[in-house]
């Protein structure tokens, strides 16, 4: 249990800026997680809209498209599947962050008993954090290039006709 009492020769007042601090510490990787179960939802829900495309474009493969639009066609299912790939890596990312972000808010309520591994653990299981949540982020940018990139060079998704 934490001891809010002064130490011998310190003050209220800086036993007040010791708990100040520790809660400033500890609200960190609260911002963080949340900042990052936002991100998740976000990866999360791009996944599902990459996936009904994928659907889509298998139902038109499976259809009567000719040479030219098959062609097209083959190019978006695989640039669709590098999308895949790339969001799964952000939505792994993204939690393997999380999971480190609530690591390093464990280890700072233990880090209230002071010991010196203590500190190795925080700033392992932050760094993490932060690394991953980066990574992950990076990976989220490459599926965006690939959908901007593949609009440009092969345009729309072709309809179906529905005649």
């Amino acid at each position: 249990m934490l001891d809010l009492s002064p130490l011998p020769g310190q003050g209220l007042g800086d036993a007040v800026d010791s708990v100040a601090h520790i809660v400033q510490v500890a609200l960190t990787p609260v911002f963080l997680l949340s900042g990052i179960g936002t991100l998740l939802n976000v990866f999360n829900t791009r996944l599902s809209r990459v996936s009904d495309h994928r659907e889509h474009v298998a139902e038109l493969l499976r259809g009567d498209a000719d040479g030219i639009e098959r062609t097209r066609l083959l190019a978006h299912a695989i640039r669709l599947w590098h999308r895949t790939i790339v969001l799964d890596a952000s939505v792994v990312l993204g939690a393997i962050g999380g999971a480190s972000t609530c690591g390093a808010a464990f280890v700072l309520f233990l880090g209230s008993m002071r010991d010196t591994a203590i500190a190795t653990w925080l700033f392992l299981l932050f760094g993490l954090a932060l690394g991953c949540t980066a990574c992950a982020l990076v990976a989220f940018l490459v599926d965006s290039v690939l959908a901007w990139h593949g609009l440009r060079r092969n345009g729309s998704l072709p309809h179906r006709n529905r005649s």
